[in-house]
């Protein structure tokens, strides 16, 4: 039975994933929590007249090589960030509330250049602020695992940073709510409309650990992509293939709404797990 298997955030833009068990879904249609935090070029305008409007460039895994250098956690409960060099294990600690600026001139010296920790409200840094949650499947994640020597599916997770993973259904379920008139999935009085593929960048070419990129790693997984698109997947529904994952909306009848690990989804039409 279609459930939800996992929900993560990511509180710092281009950095470490958090698990939740449950989140609440903000007054901007997003997860609590997710993107709060990114860094911005200083010269970039901080005042920001429409909340929904784009907030500049923001550095995140395109534009940092090595991200993979530096291990992140951050506890929504103090605000605190917590910075691990991977290879000397080296700690540093920031409360974002009152120590904002110091981790600013940590990142300005870890990226190479000068670069400022924002923080914005809901929709925050969301690459498309007027969207909703990702999802992906369990499914998908190990499909996509197995085109590529060495990939695994918890790197496969790292790589593609989803919202939400959905288990008991198959590979690429979630392609189902795409299309000219897109249907959509309820878990309990939440409800997910499908809004577009999520087309992907350079970071899945990365190797987590290392950094490595995989050679022709767009190309591969392109072909892969269309070689096992489901036959009941609308087709026109990409503009390349290039893409894997699920871009929702979120209506405002369910702002305020909260999703678990372990809640049951409901799909309409009878097609829940379409084969």
């Amino acid at each position: 039975m279609a459930h939800i298997e996992n929900l993560w955030v990511y509180p710092i833009k281009g950095l470490d994933a958090m698990d939740v068990d449950s989140i609440r879904i903000n007054d901007a249609g997003t997860f609590s929590g997710d993107r709060e935090y990114a860094l911005l070029d200083p010269e970039e305008d901080n005042v920001i007249e429409d909340r929904f409007d784009s907030v500049g460039k923001t550095f995140n895994g395109k534009e940092i090589d090595h991200t993979h250098e530096v291990t992140s956690a951050f506890d929504p409960e103090t605000d605190t960030l917590t910075l691990t060099m991977d290879e000397t294990g080296e700690t540093f600690r920031f409360d974002l509330r009152s120590e904002r600026d110091a981790a600013s001139e940590w990142f300005s010296d870890f990226v190479g250049e000068p670069v400022e920790l924002r923080h914005r409200e809901p929709p925050s840094f969301i690459d498309r602020p007027k969207l909703g949650p990702s999802v992906i499947s369990t499914a998908t994640l190990e499909e996509v695992a197995s085109w590529f020597d060495g990939m695994t599916p918890e790197g496969a997770r790292i790589r593609l940073r989803p919202n939400i993973e959905v288990g008991g259904v198959p590979a690429f379920w979630e392609d189902q709510f795409l299309g000219d008139d897109p249907s959509g999935f309820d878990v309990g009085d939440v409800r997910f409309d499908g809004a577009e593929a999520c087309a992907r960048c350079v970071v899945p070419s990365r190797d987590p650990d290392t950094g490595e990129p995989i050679a022709d790693f767009q190309k591969r997984f392109a072909e892969r992509r269309e070689a096992t698109l489901p036959e009941w997947a609308d087709r026109d529904a990409f503009e390349h293939f290039f893409t894997v994952m699920l871009i929702t909306k979120v209506p405002a009848s369910s702002y305020g709404g909260t999703v678990s690990v372990g809640d049951q989804i409901s799909v309409e039409s009878g097609i829940e797990q379409p084969q």
